[in-house]
């Protein structure tokens, strides 16, 4: 049993010590960035994105980056069973939600204008 402690405890430090480099990694890529102000933004972007690529990729490899990247390919087999409405469903519904906001705020401004008369009638 204490082999198998062993192995976890290995393999989560390393886990540890790849995700540690990745935020090295994010972070060179920020503080790069504005180091080098000099060069031209679109190297600058790049080498951020370049670095953010490599730090997911590193990340990707350990155990947390494998549960996330489950979590992605779960959610993206979800999106696709979604059924979608219609365009036309889609403009009744933003018509609908369009005319009620228009209606309930009418009836809001009558209220308010009703209990404004009824407030300054009372005090005067």
């Amino acid at each position: 049993m204490s082999i198998q402690t062993t192995s976890e405890s290995s393999a989560s430090g390393l886990d540890t010590a790849k995700l540690v480099l990745a935020l090295v990694f994010l972070v060179a890529g920020v503080v790069g960035y504005y180091y080098f102000s000099d060069f031209s933004v679109v190297y600058r972007a790049l080498g951020v994105v370049g670095l953010g690529v490599l730090a997911a990729a590193l990340a990707s490899t350990t155990a947390p980056g494998q549960v996330l990247l489950g979590f992605f390919r779960e959610s993206r087999i979800e999106v696709r069973k979604v059924v979608w409405p219609t365009r036309q469903e889609a403009v009744q519904a933003t018509l609908m939600v369009v005319a009620l906001v228009f209606f309930v705020g009418v009836f809001l401004w009558l209220l308010d204008m009703l209990l404004f008369w009824a407030i300054t009638s009372i005090t005067g």
